[in-house]
């Protein structure tokens, strides 16, 4: 007949709860552990997914454009150039000269003006006009002052990005770059390369190696050093070279995701997944004995003479050990019993 289970006490009742409780509270602060862990990884990847995008995005509304349109932009940004070398003060600009910049290589109405491209160290961003925060939290923005990114004699176009930001990766790699490494700057329907021949590390307000050096072609990218520290700026300055390829390439819209970022992405989850369900089941699981119990087995073990204990055998209710008795059942024993003989 199978008994049946005991009702808990109220104490035991509350002992329970705070067990659960604990629990759910370690489950809690693991599952906050993770997603801290994630962030950066699954926000750089997030970041990257939504950059390919906006590429892509860019470049199919390039192709649908009639080319007649399109040298007429290039055109126009090209005299937007040679004014600024006629300007007496090129640092500083107007109202007017603002809203004329913005609305010059802005085809597609975002504010994208075109992307860069470093494979050397794995960059593919969208370039923004202007370098406020909220273009530099996610991708490249072009300082406004400088020459637009279309080429030519006499222009240098400057372009600036974050380095270290726990939400997307952009310039982070920059230092890693030498010379002779080469980048591509996309506008509109034109590519142009470049070929790295300086690398300067100055004083946030050093813009002397920005200027437009007299029939030159220079583009310079700027970041921040050291990393994390951030008290001086590091430039990277290429001079125009002819183009690998020859000839444009369109991204596609589909990306490959890095092996540093699908890993991580995928086994952190997988392991803290795996650490909660077994917290949950050891949790759930009785203990077999009571601490006072277990507390003195092992007392008993530790002892110098410790013997095993034997259940007593109980005898009996009908039988009394007398003299007698044990005398005959000596008498009935087997023969191989008795004084130890072997029995072949």
């Amino acid at each position: 007949m199978k008994k049946s289970k005991k009702p808990l006490s109220e104490k035991e009742k509350r002992k329970k709860r705070r067990s659960a409780l604990g629990t759910w509270v370690l489950v809690l602060i693991m599952l906050i552990g993770l997603g801290i862990m994630a962030y950066p990884t699954v926000s750089d990847w997030w970041n990257s997914f939504h950059a390919s995008r906006a590429i892509a995005s860019y470049s199919s509304t390039v192709e649908s454009v009639d080319k007649e349109k399109l040298d007429a932009m290039i055109e126009a940004a090209h005299e937007y150039n040679r004014r600024l070398l006629r300007k007496d003060n090129p640092y500083a600009m107007t109202d007017e000269e603002l809203e004329e910049y913005n609305s010059l290589l802005d085809l597609s109405g975002t504010g994208i003006m075109g992307y860069i491209t470093i494979k050397s160290i794995g960059v593919y961003i969208p370039i923004y006009h202007g370098v406020e925060e909220s273009v530099l939290q996610i991708a490249i923005g072009h300082i406004d002052w400088t020459s637009l990114p279309v080429g030519g004699e006499s222009t240098h176009a400057v372009v600036s990005g974050h380095r270290g930001l726990p939400s997307a990766k952009l310039f982070t790699d920059l230092d890693q770059m030498k010379e002779g490494d080469t980048f591509t700057i996309t506008v509109l329907n034109q590519m142009i390369s470049y070929e790295v021949d300086q690398i300067r590390i100055v004083e946030p307000g050093d813009i002397s190696e920005l200027a437009v050096v007299p029939g030159e072609d220079y583009c310079t990218l700027v970041t921040c050093t050291p990393y994390g520290i951030n008290t001086h700026r590091l430039l990277i300055r290429g001079h125009r070279v002819v183009n690998e390829g020859g000839e444009l390439v369109v991204p596609a819209e589909a990306f490959r995701i890095p092996n540093y970022i699908t890993i991580p992405a995928i086994g952190i989850p997988l392991l803290f997944l795996f650490l909660i369900v077994m917290l949950i089941v050891y949790s759930s699981r009785k203990p077999r004995l009571k601490n006072a119990e277990l507390y003195r087995m092992i007392e008993e073990a530790t002892e110098p003479n410790y013997t095993p204990r034997k259940k007593p055998v109980k005898p009996a209710q009908n039988m009394k050990p007398t003299t007698e008795n044990s005398e005959n059942a000596a008498e009935d024993a087997p023969a191989d019993e008795k004084e130890g003989e072997d029995v072949p």
